[in-house]
C-alpha cells in the first residue's frame, strides 16, 4: 500500500532522516518505535507532504507522491492525524467532524462514515454539539481520530495518539485504532510500546534518523532493546 524508500529528509539545513525504507501492507498496523528526537514525527510530516525529501521516493499503491503538495496527498488517501490533535477548539465537535469530511463529494458516504465515527466513540454523538476545547485529552483524541476517519482514508498516519493520556484511556484508544484497523491501513507512530505491542503486525525502531530494526511482534520483544527504546540511550 505504502512504500518508503532511501528517504532522507529534514528542516532546512538540518538533515533529521536518512536511508529510511519501510513498507505499510494493506490492512496491517504498522508501527514505528524510538525515542524523542528519532525522526519519527518528521517521517510522517514527510510522507503526508508537509515536510518535503531530499532524496528517495514514497509511493502510495505504486505512484509516486513524494513530489505532491499535501492537499493533494491528501486526496489520494493518505490523512495524517498529528501529534497534540491540532482540533479547531473554538468549534463544535460536530463542526470539526465536518472538517474532516471537507474535500468529499458523497454526501451519503460522509453520512455513513459519521455513523462509524459515532459507534467507535459514542462520546462524541452525545457531545457533538459541545465546543471541541471543554473535552477531556482522551475525548479530544477521540476527536482527533474521529475527524481523521471522516477523510475516509486509505492510509492513516496516527503520530503518538496515546500521548498525554492516563493509562486508562490510553488502553481505550489503542482497542478503538485495533478496531479501525480492520477497514484502514494505519501506520502510527508511538512511544507507549506496550500498548502499541497489542495491535501493531510489523515494527520499525528508528534511531538517530534511521532503520535501526524491522519485524513482527514476537521478533520486536525478542531482539529489541525495549528498556534503550524508552530511555533512548
Amino acid at each position: 500500500m505504502l512504500r518508503v524508500e532511501d528517504l532522507q529528509a529534514g528542516y532546512q539545513k538540518a538533515v533529521v532522516l536518512t536511508g529510511v525504507s519501510l513498507e505499510v501492507d494493506v490492512g496491517e498496523v504498522t508501527t514505528i518505535v524510538g525515542p524523542n528526537g528519532a525522526g519519527k514525527t518528521t517521517l510522517l510530516r514527510a510522507i503526508s507532504g508537509q515536510v518535503r525529501p531530499t532524496h528517495g521516493s514514497v509511493s502510495l499503491k505504486g505512484e509516486r507522491i513524494d513530489g505532491l503538495a499535501p492537499y493533494a496527498i491528501a486526496r489520494r488517501g493518505i490523512t495524517h492525524c498529528l501529534e497534540r490533535r491540532r482540533l479547531f477548539p473554538e468549534m463544535t465537535v460536530r463542526h470539526n467532524l465536518d472538517i474532516g469530511a471537507y474535500a468529499r463529494k458523497s454526501k451519503p458516504e460522509v453520512k455513513k462514515d459519521l455513523q462509524l465515527v459515532f459507534a467507535l466513540f459514542p462520546v462524541l454523538e452525545e457531545r457533538q454539539d459541545q465546543i471541541a476545547g471543554t473535552l477531556s485529552g482522551g475525548q479530544q483524541q477521540m476527536l482527533a481520530i474521529g475527524r481523521a476517519i471522516m477523510a475516509h482514508p486509505e492510509v492513516l498516519l496516527l503520530d503518538e495518539p496515546s500521548l498525554g493520556l492516563a493509562p486508562i484511556v490510553r488502553r481505550d484508544i489503542f482497542r478503538k485504532i485495533g478496531e479501525i484497523s480492520e477497514s484502514t491501513t494505519i501506520l502510527m507512530v508511538e512511544q507507549d510500546i506496550a500498548g502499541a505491542l497489542d495491535i501493531g503486525d510489523k515494527f520499525y525502531s528508528l534511531q538517530n534518523g534511521r532503520i535501526a530494526f524491522e519485524g513482527g511482534r514476537e521478533e520486536m520483544v525478542r531482539k529489541v532493546d525495549l528498556k534503550r527504546l524508552y530511555l533512548g540511550a
